[in-house]
Order: structure tokens, then C-alpha cells, then sequence
């Protein structure tokens, strides 16, 4: 009964209850993947083979550590273009940069794919991490570049 009298409350103040934030965090992330991600990464971040990578299992991963966080919002807010591997397919393609979606967007984004992974509790990629990203931009090469040396120290499903 509280949690619902809380929940009202908050909804009729135009806030949101701090138990429901995790979940309403989610769910925004699923629909603005889906608004955005899904046509090329398709439905649940299942990729598509030899064109975009599977994002499912490999996010939770990756966002394991402060460097791969890092790494995950400069590929949202740069884009990527050029040879990579991930999960032991090569791929040549061109993400867009996502830089005119706003960090928490971004960050509702990521933390939902985070969310599909095996990895628990899964990893949160915060509001923050997307600010700070976007504070230092960085082109293409330097984010390939990342890649490489996170792969070295935290390898890259």
C-alpha cells in the first residue's frame, strides 16, 4: 500500500519514486533502442550477421570496467567506422553517432543492453559517463584505438 501511495505521490508531483527508477530506466532504454538501435542491431540487440554486431551478452561485458563504460559512450556519442571483431565475427561497418540524443537517453540506452547480459547484477551506465564522454569527443581512430587497449586489459566479447 505505501509502495503505491509513493508511486501516486511522486507521479502526481512529476517525479519518480526511487524504487521504480531501475525499472522505468529500462524501459526507456528498451523503447529508445528500439526508436534507434534496432533497425540495424535489430530487436534485443540479436545483430545482424556480418553487417552489425550482437550487442545482447557483449554490453553487460563490456561495461564491466570504467574503461569499457568509457569506451561505450564514445562509440554512442562518436559513432565507429572500419574493421573490427566482435564475438569472433569480423565485421566492416558504419555506426552513426548518436551525439544529439541527450546522456541520459544514451545512458537509458546502454544500461538497458547492459540488462541483457548474464552479467548481475548488470552493469549501469549513468548520465554521467555519457557527459564525461562527451566532454572529450574523439574521432574514429582514437576510439578504434581504445578499443584496442581495453581489448589488451579487459578483452571484448
Amino acid at each position: 500500500m505505501i509502495r503505491k501511495a509513493s508511486f501516486l505521490l511522486a507521479a502526481l508531483a512529476g517525479t519518480t519514486p526511487f524504487f521504480a527508477t531501475s525499472t522505468s530506466a529500462a524501459t526507456d532504454g528498451l523503447a529508445l533502442y528500439n526508436a534507434n538501435c534496432s533497425v540495424c542491431h535489430q530487436s534485443a540487440g540479436a545483430g545482424m550477421p556480418g553487417q552489425f554486431p550482437v550487442l545482447k551478452g557483449r554490453v553487460d561485458k563490456i561495461g564491466s570496467s570504467a574503461e569499457g563504460k568509457t569506451y561505450l559512450a564514445d562509440v554512442v556519442l562518436n559513432g565507429l567506422h572500419g574493421p573490427i571483431t566482435a564475438g569472433g565475427t569480423s565485421y566492416a561497418g558504419f555506426m552513426t553517432p548518436m551525439k544529439a540524443r541527450s546522456d541520459d537517453e544514451l545512458a537509458a540506452i546502454l544500461t538497458y543492453l547492459s540488462s541483457l547480459g548474464d552479467t548481475k547484477p548488470a552493469p549501469v551506465i549513468s548520465s554521467g559517463d555519457i557527459a564525461a564522454a562527451r566532454a572529450a569527443p574523439k574521432k574514429n581512430q582514437e576510439i578504434l584505438a581504445e578499443r584496442n587497449a581495453l581489448n589488451a586489459t579487459h578483452p571484448i566479447p
